[in-house]
């Protein structure tokens, strides 16, 4: 194998290797208990594979930034949400399944927005097709 071809071939490895880690489960999420939340939101990524909400909200007694996970841009779309649902400076409730581990983060159950328009974005898994609700 020529240099060339070789150099070729380990960045496609690479590259698969990188997007098939990037695309995780859903288990350090504990899905047995749902924490509600109430805060600003500081920035709404609207990106694949996952959207996510960081949120100022109280955590042990001080308010901290929240990294909650939501489904792909493409789920939330079929539920209703659109990229411009979610604005920094919003003042928003989101239920959650929380992290595992403690830390300040989540998977995003659903959302109260300012208007009190109420979002379904349950996680129940990333790669579960019945998880989509379709035709529900």
């Amino acid at each position: 194998m020529s240099r060339k071809a070789f150099v070729i071939a380990a960045a496609l490895a690479l590259g698969v290797a990188a997007s098939a880690n990037a695309h995780h489960s859903f288990s350090m999420f504990d899905k047995t208990k749902k924490v509600t939340l109430t805060g600003k939101v500081k920035e709404f990524q609207w990106v694949n594979p996952h959207t996510w909400i960081q949120l100022m909200a109280p955590y042990k007694g001080k308010v901290k930034e929240w990294s909650i996970e939501g489904r792909s841009p493409n789920v939330l779309a079929r539920r209703g949400w659109k990229k411009s649902t979610v604005k920094s400076g919003d003042e928003v409730t989101i239920v959650i399944y929380p992290l595992k581990n403690g830390d300040p983060g989540g998977a995003i159950v659903e959302i109260t927005l300012p208007d009190g328009k109420v979002l379904d974005a349950d996680t129940p898994s990333a790669v579960d097709t019945a998880e989509e609700r379709i035709g529900r």
